[in-house]
């Protein structure tokens, strides 16, 4: 069969994926407001009693302590450790606050309990199936996994994102906070980006819509030009955007990560690019000469062909990589979650939490296809498995040395394709970073202060989240299990342990508390309205399978 067919099969294909994701978003305009029910507070003074803080900047744990909250801002953290603290007769550390009689104060006894800065996800989207339902869903998700914050690359399109964006700023909504990075000529009527000097109107007309940064998206054929990509990270510089690349297989033959950082790219997102800077026998990837990038299985599979076509860990350009990057204070934002399944797809198709947590239409987007995103199991083969696996080992190894130079590394999911579901699969990318070697407190700094930092550094100010410390948001993970012993109890289904005083397996951990703003949200309980959802999705499913 020719090429022509096929690629215009596949440009129809993908078409008729974004009228369904146009028809999708629409019905999603309407996202349902915050109940009278869902979070407690803010509270005039809110004090989280006796925890062991994790604080975010790569601390060990320290506790017990009193946090002190006034509104949506810390206002103290108090008791062992830190010195100058008066200590009352009953050996409790005494209020740095003075007290308000008029004051509404709550306080909530957290002895044995664990609490972190609240997570920040660098790389979301609010719907990867464009026949799932209203945000919602997502959004619990996130928020029952103690994501706080997110930046959305997009959350969906750009200008009903800055409209979620106000309404969780607002806390009109059960939402992380958001941060919105939109494509280069979303939402614009004055044509293609095709020149610099469109790039540039582009930026002004953008930062104009109040973004906070740009995804430069290399999905499209060619990618963008390099003098374009120059004039969108310049105008955006000029107008404190953050920039973020997914630097795509068509165009890292002229764009690779080293080139796109030497404009000036603030971060890169996945890995098109990384390895494509240190190539040993050519210039470009020894394609297999019947690849097809329109074959969504030989796009993902050949990625991991290229974990021994480079000069690998130890080289000279290994290093000078790693050193450059350094030096221009790259960011990488991973996302190793999302292409996890790639190398044991069986174990992501029968993860604990698809039976509760995924719905229907979700479930229906992971299975093979050739019009769906993502679902590339055309004919997934060990052979693929064994070459991703070996490419997950260069890949870590090449994270876990520019951390430990003091490069970031940051917490990203990609969620809603490849078998991964929003929340759960966030928390896996911690699991991944420990297996590349980071230490779980450095995983939570990543999670965390890192995430942050980046965040708020192309607007040239310090970030006010991200870290437990006096004058911080209030955004704070409440776990009653040790999650540096075992990461695994930040998952909504928690970690398999055995009683033996029963001798029977228990579910320990998941996230107890998500706090936002100085707002205290029962995580497990917003785990519980999505397996509504889900129940009432597949309820449904079969009512319509019965009517006809």
């Amino acid at each position: 069969m020719s090429m022509i067919p096929t690629t215009r099969r596949t440009l129809l294909a993908s078409l008729a994926m974004l009228v369904l994701a146009t028809q999708a978003w629409a019905q999603m305009e309407t996202t349902t407001p915050r109940g009278a029910d869902e979070g407690d507070g803010p509270y005039d003074r809110l004090i989280l009693r006796g925890v062991t803080i994790i604080d975010g900047t790569g601390a060990p744990p320290m506790g017990p302590v009193d946090i002190v909250i006034e509104g949506d801002r810390i206002v103290g953290v108090e008791g062992v450790g830190f010195p100058g603290i008066p200590i009352d007769e009953d050996g409790r550390p005494k209020l740095a606050v003075e007290e308000n009689p008029d004051a509404s104060v709550h306080e909530m006894d957290l002895s044995g309990h664990f609490v972190m800065p609240g997570f920040i996800d660098m790389h979301a989207h609010t719907g990867g199936d464009p026949k799932a339902p209203q945000a919602e869903y997502v959004y619990k998700l996130w928020m029952g996994h103690g994501v706080t914050t997110s930046r959305g690359v997009g959350h969906g399109p750009m200008m009903w994102a800055l409209e979620e964006k106000a309404k969780a700023a607002r806390n009109e909504i059960v939402a992380p906070r958001m941060y919105t990075y939109a494509r280069p000529g979303e939402a614009w009527d004055e044509g293609g980006i095709d020149t610099p000097e469109k790039a540039r109107q582009w930026v002004q007309w953008a930062a104009l819509q109040e973004v906070d940064g740009q995804k430069i998206d290399g999905l499209k054929l060619g990618s963008f030009d390099p003098p374009i990509m120059e004039a969108l990270i310049d105008e955006a510089h000029k107008f404190g955007l953050g920039t973020v690349a997914h630097l795509g297989q068509m165009g890292v033959g002229r764009m690779t990560a080293l080139d796109a950082a030497e404009l000036g790219l603030d971060m890169m997102t996945h890995y098109y690019g990384l390895f494509e800077s240190m190539l040993s026998d050519y210039s470009i990837q020894d394609w297999p000469l019947d690849y097809n990038y329109g074959n969504e299985q030989h796009r993902f599979g050949g990625v991991a062909r290229l974990w021994d076509q480079i000069d690998g860990p130890g080289s000279d350009s290994w290093n000078a990589l790693l050193d450059r990057f350094l030096e221009l204070g790259f960011g990488l934002d991973p996302t190793m979650t999302i292409y996890e399944a790639s190398r044991d797809a069986m174990a992501a198709r029968n993860a604990d939490w698809h039976d509760e947590y995924t719905l229907p239409s979700q479930e229906e987007y992971y299975q093979p296809s050739r019009a769906a995103h993502g679902s590339y199991w055309f004919d997934w083969t060990t052979e693929d498995e064994v070459a991703w696996r070996n490419f997950y080992h260069v890949w870590m190894q090449f994270l876990n040395e520019y951390k430990n130079r003091g490069g970031i590394v940051t917490t990203g999911s990609d969620s809603g394709f490849i078998y991964k579901l929003y929340g759960f699969d966030y928390i896996k990318e911690f699991e991944l970073l420990r297996e590349a070697g980071f230490h779980p407190i450095e995983v939570i700094r990543s999670a965390t202060m890192y995430g942050a930092q980046e965040l708020s550094d192309p607007k040239g100010v310090a970030p006010d989240f991200g870290i437990i410390r006096e004058g911080m948001k209030a955004d704070f993970v409440v776990v009653d299990e040790n999650p540096l012993q075992n990461l695994k109890v930040l998952y909504g289904t928690g970690a398999v342990r055995l009683n033996d005083e029963t001798g029977e397996t228990d579910r320990v951990g998941g996230i107890k508390y998500t706090i936002k703003d100085g707002i205290v949200y029962d995580a497990k309980q917003l785990l519980a309205d999505v397996r509504e959802m889900v129940r009432q999705a597949k309820a449904a499913m079969t009512t319509d399978d019965a009517d006809n």
